[in-house]
């Protein structure tokens, strides 16, 4: 790293299994900003182009280019070497000199913070949400939970009931995203362990419209965002996972 180019934005976050989370930092900061722009490919710029807003443009290029830097890494491959495409349902995927990469990814990004989850092998998902007011609460409520979480949020009163809310919200979002299929998966339609949504480290679980895939799932967050890893449990031994360079741990 030369003197001019700003130390990496992302951060070593949590472990889950074989699935490993990275913080990205996504403050304003105008070194970074330009420093991730040179990760990008033409069509990147193209789509970073497009955002009216400053904040939206600065989500998606330091998410992306933290991605292509972790993917390189991992892969051992060059950025020019690497490209992405996406499913019918827009789940994205890594393409490596053209042909699928071995890895799986996810991304999620809330105001100031960026979370990317990978792993060696099988689907994954991951979800943040900065722990704010939303003049939605309730139309999300309704279309998030299923009866058993709204009656449970009922009995729950003040800044708790708000916390649990997006405690359920950010591992049913990790599902969707980790399954794939899109608004074909009711997040309405299962409950989560009360164990898993009340800040236990984690959990397996198995949806109703897929009984035959378990999923491991744990929630991530803290007082400043919710978060949370969903990660496909395969049949058989996993792998055993990389070891990751020396880096501090971010505290968030």
């Amino acid at each position: 790293m030369s003197a001019s180019e700003p130390a990496p934005w992302w951060r070593p976050f949590q472990s889950v299994g074989t699935a490993t989370v990275f913080h990205v930092d996504l403050r304003p900061h105008a070194v970074r900003e330009d420093a991730a722009l040179v990760w990008l490919d033409e069509g990147e710029v193209a789509r970073w182009s497009r955002y009216q807003f400053d904040a939206p443009r600065r989500q998606f290029s330091l998410c992306r280019a933290a991605l292509r830097a972790l993917l390189c890494e991992r892969l051992g491959c060059r950025n020019d070497d690497l490209a992405f495409q996406h499913s019918k349902h827009g789940k994205p995927s890594a393409v490596l000199r053209d042909q699928p990469a071995p890895i799986g990814f996810n991304v999620s990004h809330s105001g100031d913070h960026g979370l990317i989850a990978y792993a060696p092998a099988g689907r994954i998902g991951v979800d943040v949400q900065e722990r704010v007011d939303h003049r939605r609460l309730e139309l999300l409520m309704k279309g998030m939970l299923s009866d058993e979480e709204r009656a449970e949020l009922a009995r729950t009163g003040g800044a708790a009931r708000l916390r649990l809310f997006f405690d359920l919200w950010t591992i049913k979002e990790a599902l969707i995203k980790a399954d794939g299929t899109g608004l074909a998966l009711d997040a309405s339609r299962f409950t989560i362990p009360p164990a898993i949504s009340h800040g236990m480290t984690g959990g397996t679980l198995a949806l109703p419209q897929a009984p035959g895939v378990e999923w491991r799932v744990a929630s991530l967050g803290g007082e400043r965002f919710a978060a949370a890893v969903a990660h496909e449990v395969l049949a058989g031994p996993e792998p055993t996972p990389r070891p990751e360079p020396a880096r501090s741990v971010l505290s968030v």
